[in-house]
């Protein structure tokens, strides 16, 4: 992509979609997303009027819902997976960052006696398709 079309495009936490063009986007119907919404599965951002925004992350959101549902899954279970995914990515963040922190101590402060660790890469988010 080129400079012109990044600057167009809205940031992936931008709450910009009304709930018609966020239903056609993710291919659902308004009243599921208000569903989902009231269940707590989804939850757009809101404007002054209370009339709910979406962004591409919540858009992507409501398509794992709807893969999580067609796959027999009840609602429950499904904001737990969500709960579950998100503590998960938050943990692999804070590791990398701790991983970041203890070699930037080891090489400053070399140990007299101990192996190095070897760098390993560490992959914070890894979606399925």
């Amino acid at each position: 992509m080129n400079d012109e079309v990044k600057k167009e495009m809205p940031a992936d936490d931008a709450a910009v979609y009304v709930i018609s063009v966020a239903a056609e986007i993710s291919g659902l119907h308004p009243q599921t997303l208000r569903q989902y919404d009231k269940l707590g599965l989804v939850s757009p951002s809101r404007t002054e009027g209370r009339n709910r925004r979406y962004s591409l992350r919540d858009i992507a959101l409501l398509r794992a819902v709807q893969k999580l549902v067609g796959e027999g899954i009840n609602h429950a279970g499904i904001k737990r997976i969500i709960e579950l995914e998100s503590a998960m990515a938050n943990m692999a963040i804070e590791v990398a960052q701790l991983r970041i922190e203890v070699d930037a101590l080891l090489e400053a402060n070399p140990p007299k006696g101990i192996a190095h660790r070897s760098r390993s890469q560490v992959i914070v988010y890894k979606q399925e398709k």
